[in-house]
């Protein structure tokens, strides 16, 4: 069957996906609490850039992102691991006054371990990436040369009242120039209860998703995000996909354009063991992954690796089950390296979906 997306072919000098989002550097002081914390391994992520990271080191795609970048040393440093990952950038520069700002933001998250779950916390003080706005990247130039598909998320659209509406330009920008848009909805609560709340979320998030057409949440993200009706199915767990099949219609009506809509489905036993699984709606017929049981390295950035394995399958012409496979596997595979970002092989990807073991490979 056909996943309902047309897209476009690579051009000469091209990127086969884009993404638009804030950087930042998490700092992590392994299984020790920040109180407690004497050194800190520094990991560069974002949501969005997170996916084109994903996207170019371990599937070899041509990616690029569209980012803030202040000229200082943690932009530097920050700068050096987005080359490293062969990402191309896009950058609006920033200068640093020498005092307070403008800032890269910094993650603060300790990985926690066994009954001790993580703790995460931010300093997005005068942050680069929420002064972002309509107008700071030539959309129609940089589609003009070659985009098969485009990328963002809610955080970042949650940043300002300026980022949404950014997003929001570029996406309708896509859409003119016939590329494929996704969004991943990742709703805070936290971001938007300071610019309104709810409401402001719904409005702000609508904006965007009705550009969108595939579309990565949860049904808290797509009740909360979206405002989507949700059904009087009571979940039995987090693995349970009920709740998830009951809003598809809901989410049609209000969305027609959307023609993906995929998750992951995790159950936290602890910090360290997590039961893994997914789910996909694609152009009308539900595909969904296996149940994996994972020994947890490090939880974050296993959304953008699901994310990011569906999207590489999508673009490869695979079909919908093994789309929906390639994404669960990544997303398995990058919770066991440390850091936001992949560290597996597309063959480690394709082994794992494919129904491969943790036997030792000789």
């Amino acid at each position: 069957m056909s996943n309902g997306l047309n897209i476009p072919a690579l051009k000469k000098g091209g990127l086969d996906f884009l993404s638009l989002g804030a950087l930042v550097h998490r700092l992590d002081p392994g299984i020790i609490p920040f109180r407690k914390a004497h050194t800190c391994e520094i990991h560069v992520s974002g949501g969005e850039f997170n996916c084109s990271a994903n996207l170019a080191d371990c599937f070899g795609l041509q990616t690029g992102v569209a980012t803030a970048m202040v000229n200082y040393p943690i932009g530097e440093l920050i700068a050096e691991r987005v080359r490293a990952m062969g990402v191309k950038p896009f950058y609006k520069h920033f200068q640093h006054n020498g005092v307070n700002g403008p800032n890269m933001a910094t993650v603060y998250s300790d990985r926690g371990h066994g009954v001790r779950g993580p703790v995460v916390f931010y300093n997005r003080a005068n942050e680069a990436g929420a002064m972002l706005k309509p107008g700071d990247f030539d959309w129609d130039a940089i589609f003009a040369d070659g985009v098969r598909w485009f990328h963002s998320g809610g955080i970042f659209a949650a940043l300002s009242e300026t980022t949404g509406p950014l997003v929001a330009e570029a996406m309708k920008a896509a859409r003119k120039a016939g590329v494929v848009t996704s969004f991943d909805l990742n709703y805070r609560e936290k971001l938007f209860k300071v610019r309104g709340g709810a409401d402001k979320a719904v409005e702000t998030l609508a904006s965007i998703v009705e550009h969108v057409d595939v579309l990565v949440g949860n049904e808290e993200d797509l009740q909360k995000g979206l405002g989507v009706a949700g059904t009087d199915v009571e979940a039995a767990s987090k693995l349970d996909t009920s709740v998830f099949r009951g809003m598809m219609q809901n989410v049609l009506k209000k969305f027609p354009n959307v023609k993906i809509v995929a998750t992951t489905l995790r159950e936290v036993h602890s910090t360290s063991r997590h039961s893994w699984g997914a789910i996909a709606w694609i152009n009308g017929e539900f595909y969904q992954a296996p149940t994996c049981e994972l020994d947890v390295v490090d939880r974050v950035g296993g959304g953008d690796g699901f994310a990011s394995g569906l999207f590489y399958s999508l673009m490869n012409g695979d079909s919908a089950d093994e789309a929906i496979r390639m994404g669960w596997a990544h997303g398995a595979l990058l919770t066991t390296f440390p850091g936001d970002t992949t560290m597996a092989t597309v063959e480690q990807v394709r082994a794992f979906a494919q129904g491969g073991s943790a036997r030792i490979q000789r």
